[in-house]
């Protein structure tokens, strides 16, 4: 099994973070838009109190992991239609 949509996704979640490193994300309001664990963290604790490198890396993994499941539907679905051939 190929794994772009994975590699993309990772990269859209390392961009994300690079974004919100830069200084050019003042308010973190992009930031806090596309990544779930950064919603998680906000419900459960006070979001100043988490640590940024953490929430950079849970950002990417969470990212990877949404690629790897579209990988994974489109293999399911290749492979259902070539059973049908």
């Amino acid at each position: 099994m190929r794994y772009p949509a994975t590699i993309t996704a990772s990269l859209i979640g390392v961009a994300l973070c690079l974004y919100n490193s830069t200084g050019y994300d003042p308010h973190n309001m992009v930031f806090f838009m596309f990544s779930v664990p950064a919603w998680i963290a906000d419900m459960v604790v006070d979001i100043h109190n988490v640590n940024v490198y953490l929430m950079y890396v849970l950002t990417i993994a969470s990212w990877a992991l949404l690629g790897y499941i579209v990988d994974w539907a489109i293999a399911k679905g290749r492979n259902r239609r070539r059973s049908y051939d």
